[in-house]
């Protein structure tokens, strides 16, 4: 005696597979969202307690890197600068301005302004600035161009596969150390070569092989250890 209609056979054959694609096209969709600007806040502006803009300060007035983030050379942090940075031009121009008050009443006050931090690695993730712009990574590289932000945002989703891209095949990346702070700086090219002590480079992966020699990078099974990050 037949309990079940013969049809009953495809029905469980399509259910049982259609729940193996709907439970694949959810952790796909789960993916896509821990990648989306919703979560890295890739491309989004912070709010700040002043409008301070790169594109003014950098590529307008030509202020270099380092004016402002003062140990970014020689420390993991690249230094957020203190308000009197802001008055060494501000106590003498764009005195009165509103959208300034707020530098100004810190100075005054001597209480240290409330930056929202826009490059914010998670506490578990060990960076040093110092050790990328000694090995020739520019700050664009991470930042993006940051010379032509009127409000600072997050270039980059700063997820581990991000940063993986970078580890895993250093030579596609790295420059000349002297061109690090430009913000302009292009890729060798047979138009445009990058000299380095006095040998022209028309490839960026052949400039790049040297310089991973020249500045002594560890190996790629070095930089991509779990260890190098997470500490």
């Amino acid at each position: 005696m037949q309990i079940f209609h013969r049809s009953t056979n495809t029905i469980s054959r399509a259910t049982i597979f259609g729940a193996v694609f709907v439970v694949a096209a959810l952790f796909w969709v789960a993916a896509m969202v821990q990648r989306s600007p919703y979560v890295t806040y890739a491309g989004v502006a912070r709010p700040q307690p002043a409008p301070f803009s790169h594109q003014h300060h950098v590529a307008g007035l030509g202020i270099d890197c380092r004016y402002c983030h003062t140990s970014v050379e020689t420390s993991s942090f690249a230094g957020i600068p203190p308000t009197k940075t802001c008055m060494n031009c501000h106590s003498q121009i764009w005195t009165n301005a509103q959208m300034l008050e707020p530098v100004r009443e810190s100075y005054r006050s001597g209480k240290s302004l409330v930056w929202n931090r826009v490059n914010d690695l998670p506490d578990f993730v060990y960076f040093n600035h110092s050790i990328h712009i000694n090995k020739g990574v520019g700050c664009n590289t991470c930042h993006g161009p940051v010379d032509r932000m009127p409000l600072m945002y997050n270039y980059a989703s700063l997820q581990m596969e991000w940063c993986l891209n970078c580890h895993r095949a250093p030579e596609k990346y790295l420059r000349p150390r002297d061109q690090v702070f430009n913000m302009r700086y292009q890729e060798p090219s047979s138009s445009l070569p990058v000299v380095v002590d006095g040998k022209p480079y028309t490839d960026q992966l052949a400039l790049g092989i040297d310089l991973v020699k020249k500045y002594k990078l560890r190996s790629v099974t070095g930089i991509t250890s779990c260890s190098t990050c997470h500490r």
